[in-house]
């Protein structure tokens, strides 16, 4: 199956909080317990968040399949953090992570963030630590009463060479 990325579109919202949602329900239960992935859910964004964040300058990026039908995305804020990673179930290990990753990555390159920094689910540690993330410590926080943990992670980015000037 082919995949492209592309930004957020008006419209896109209800169909990203539907695939956050299925991919906490469907792949969070490999790393959390039920009571964790019912706090998580209950504390998802709702098809709102994602528009707001849009209108505020937060690059989505999505990873659509041929019939542009979102499949997975990545929520990069301009201060560099990236808060959300999320791939519909049917469409895991395929490398769609890593490319949205690589997206944010290039983004965040030309347009003068330095460093990435994100909070990864148990799940999703490993897709950044392949994108040149470290684990800078684990942390626990609660949801609803609820003890969750997450890695507080960070990548360096390298600025983008400055262009020549050239002479007329």
């Amino acid at each position: 199956m082919g995949y492209s990325i592309r930004s957020f579109e008006e419209g896109d919202a209800e169909a990203l909080a539907e695939l956050g949602r299925a991919a906490i329900g469907a792949i969070g239960p490999e790393a959390y317990t039920e009571e964790q992935v019912e706090a998580w859910l209950s504390n998802f964004a709702g098809p709102e968040v994602y528009q707001s964040q849009a209108d505020a300058g937060t690059q989505i990026f999505i990873a659509v399949d041929e019939d542009d039908k979102p499949v997975a995305y990545a929520m990069l804020e301009l201060t560099g953090h990236l808060d959300h990673l999320y791939c519909h179930p049917d469409h895991t290990k395929e490398g769609i992570a890593s490319s949205l990753l690589e997206t944010a990555a290039l983004f965040a390159k030309y347009n003068g963030i330095t460093h990435l920094f994100t909070e990864a689910s148990e799940i999703a540690k490993p897709a950044f630590e392949s994108a040149g993330y470290t684990a800078m410590k684990k942390r626990t926080f609660e949801i609803d009463g609820v003890e969750i943990t997450n890695w507080a992670m960070v990548r360096e980015i390298e600025p983008a060479a400055p262009k020549k000037k050239r002479a007329l």
